[in-house]
């Protein structure tokens, strides 16, 4: 951010106290953010006015009226423009102030003046009430004249519109934080996004070609800071180049914003649609049926998808893979990956299929990482991205790089045409230490990447090296670091196998054992009624039960306290004790007195089924990770459902796992075993474990020095106090 900038930035806010009273804080946005958008077209359209102006009587002399007028005055009035801009009243900043007493009403009338496009913009903002507001508090006139001030000239020839980008999400950041918005609302700072440019068309030569037609898409489009990033890195390297720039922005402030930046560099504002990308029917995907060449976005990421979770649910539900969720939904406190999933959806045909395909850069914190059992969550979403060869890279970013989160973050790279050195495999950048401080702290920013940064970073992408390494920052000195790791798609791969123990218990009919059965469900339910109309009915059934729970437990005390080892020892010893009492012994009861008079014995012998196999303890058993085979190929053969039938994976891994338990397991619990249905896959991405460098701790003996010497200065400072 430039010194102007800055200045500019905080000339705005000085503008903004000016409001105190009417306003609280947080609200300033309502004017402040139309108002710099309305100075800009101001400054935009002041060298022409006087023309447009005269153009309009002229037009105006010879009939034309309504739509015919505007329509033949946009294409006089526009020259050399695509889409028309222009502002027909009388007014400018200048004017508006030389009649203060009918400043509101002159104000409404030179925002309807603009051209349609532009006046939508002011309709997304709601100015209209605003100026009523500010008119009844004696403030509009205050604000228009600090607006008119020279030092707020927003001319693009003065203020660039890489610069009015920082400007605008300056503001935005600040109102926000005035707003307390919450953190996963937050604005990607500009040095990222250049980074995430320099990623995603680096490697990508056809970009360049003089006269290429390229999309870019943006579903979480806020400002739009990365579709003009994303355009002003390729059109500098190639001016020929034909970019077209879609998205999508459910917040109406932003998505204003966003348009008048397009209107200014004469780009087609309709392509950024209003509305929920994730929402239904008026709110849902704005550019249906249409796919891309680029995307990039920073979703929110710890925050639920509780608003759309109908919709997303039913689609995933009725369409699968025909829609845009198929492999699995996250947990609804955090639905990043579904912007992804959305992504992925509008990726053009790989080139294998005919197509050029698409290449993706999205930004996500830690959880896509790794959260999700292994089934229809983010552990299937990342399934499906890699096996299907999609993933790229993801690339670790430095905390306290976003202005209102300090965690930490990850650029994930995701294409459907990777080169043919980077097919079937990941790279992982460890880009943590890539940063320099700050001079002054913006939020929770404190830290940012420099120009030097960011190429470091691309070049360690462009070289796909395993094993580069970097000079970084470590512990204040600099340090040569691995800051790169290729790995195969299979490594983030594993099984999820259950391992059982048998189940051991011992048998007696004490009187403790026999007074926990009252804590058994189907015991207590014997003297329960089923009768609900019949009061003498329902008292005779419970009667009849309480009895039947007496003649059990008589028969149970008629046992003596044995203590039975084996279960196969002391079932036919209670069967024949409830033979000879003359009483049943259901199913369920049987359940009830087994459980209420068995203990967990470890030197028990094993309880098995009725064909001899042994039943598993509950209590005792595990799951192990089993990294998958590393012959294996991709992708495996078993569904994205939760319940998806897994014996076409047993036949690839079931010796793989066995060896596994042999070697990892039997050796400390001899009797276990693999129940090889419960197998499940699971994929998960653990970055930082890749780069953990264990760093010996410091010898006891230099500690105990250390401590020796501070508490030598402590003493000297305590004589000099009592001296």
């Amino acid at each position: 951010m430039t010194a102007n900038t800055t200045q500019l930035i905080n000339f705005v806010f000085d503008i903004a106290n000016k409001l105190r009273g009417p306003y609280r804080p947080p609200q300033y946005r309502k004017v402040m953010l139309p108002m710099t958008v309305l100075r800009r077209l101001d400054c935009v359209l002041a060298p022409t006015k006087e023309q447009v102006l005269k153009e309009y009587d002229r037009l105006k002399a010879k009939g034309h009226e309504g739509n015919a007028l505007h329509a033949a005055l946009a294409k006089a009035a526009s020259k050399g423009r695509q889409h028309p801009l222009y502002n027909i009243s009388p007014y400018t900043f200048e004017t508006l102030l030389a009649d203060p007493e009918n400043i509101a009403t002159n104000l409404t009338s030179y925002i309807n003046g603009f051209s349609e496009s532009a006046r939508e913009i002011f309709e997304a903002f709601g100015f209209e009430s605003e100026i009523e507001k500010l008119d009844k508090a004696n403030r509009l006139y205050l604000i228009v004249k600090g607006f008119a001030d020279p030092r707020v000239d927003l001319h693009p020839g003065r203020v660039s519109n890489h610069d009015m980008g920082y400007v605008f999400e300056e503001l935005v950041r600040k109102f926000n934080e005035q707003a307390n918005e919450e953190a996963g609302d937050h604005f990607t700072p500009r040095e990222v996004i250049r980074l995430m440019a320099h990623l995603l068309y680096t490697e990508d030569e056809e970009v360049y070609t003089p006269g290429i037609a390229r999309t870019i898409y943006d579903p979480t489009a806020g400002t739009g800071g990365m579709l003009s990033v994303s355009e002003e890195y390729i059109t500098e390297q190639n001016p020929q180049a034909h970019l077209a720039l879609f998205g999508q922005e459910y917040n109406e402030e932003s998505w204003a914003i966003c348009r008048s930046d397009l209107l200014i560099k004469d780009e087609p504002v309709d392509n950024i649609a209003f509305g929920d990308t994730l929402g239904d029917g008026e709110t849902s995907d704005g550019h249906p049926d249409k796919t891309f060449h680029y995307m990039l976005a920073n979703p929110p990421f710890g925050v639920e998808w509780k608003p759309q979770e109908d919709y997303v649910r039913k689609e995933h539900r009725e369409l699968g893979f025909h829609g845009r969720f198929g492999p699995g939904l996250p947990r609804i406190n955090d639905g990043a990956t579904l912007f992804l999933l959305h992504m992925l959806s509008k990726m053009k045909p790989s080139p294998e299929q005919g197509g050029e395909g698409s290449k993706i850069a999205i930004v996500f914190n830690g959880s896509p990482l790794f959260n999700g059992e292994p089934g229809p969550s983010e552990s299937n979403i990342r399934r499906w991205i890699i096996e299907n060869d999609w993933l790229d890279a993801i690339i670790a970013l430095p905390d306290q790089l976003f202005y209102n989160t300090g965690i930490y973050t990850y650029i994930w790279l995701v294409s459907n045409r990777k080169p043919i050195d980077r097919k079937g495999r990941v790279q992982l950048i460890d880009g943590t230490r890539h940063y320099r401080k700050m001079k002054k702290s913006l939020g929770n920013k404190r830290n940012e990447l420099s120009d030097e940064h960011i190429e470091e970073l691309t070049r360690l992408y462009a070289e796909f090296a395993d094993g580069a390494t970097c000079r970084v920052g470590l512990n204040g000195e600099q340090n040569e670091r691995v800051c790169s790791k290729i790995f195969d798609n299979r490594d983030f791969g594993y099984l999820k196998v259950t391992v059982e123990r048998p189940l051991r218990l011992n048998f007696q009919a004490s009187a403790e054992r026999i007074e926990r059965l009252w804590q058994e469900t189907a015991f207590v339910n014997l003297a329960k009624t089923k009768k609900r109309k019949n009061p003498t009915e329902m008292e005779a059934e419970v009667k009849a039960g309480e009895a039947t729970q007496q003649r059990i437990i008589e028969i149970l005390r008629g046992l003596g306290d044995q203590l039975y080892t084996d279960r196969a020892a002391f079932e036919p010893r209670l069967k024949a004790a409830f033979k000879a009492a003359g009483e049943k012994l259901p199913a369920p009861i049987k359940k009830a007195i087994l459980g209420a008079l068995s203990e967990r014995d470890p030197e028990a012998a094993i309880c098995r089924d009725s064909k001899g196999h042994p039943e598993p303890d509950t209590e005792l058993r595990d799951t192990e990770i089993v990294p998958l085979p590393a012959d294996i190929p991709l992708p495996l053969p078993i569904g994205y459902d939760k319940d998806a039938d897994n014996s076409q994976l047993l036949g690839l891994v079931l010796d793989h796992c066995e060896d596994y338990l042999a070697r990892e397991v039997l050796p400390f619990v001899a009797d276990a075993w693999i129940d090889h249905a419960k197998t499940k896959v699971g994929y998960e991405i653990p970055i930082n474990r890749h780069f953990y460098v264990y760093e010996p701790p410091r010898p006891l003996e230099e500690i105990e020095r250390d401590i020796q010497a501070l508490e030598g200065e402590i003493l000297e400072m305590l004589k000099k106090v009592t001296a």
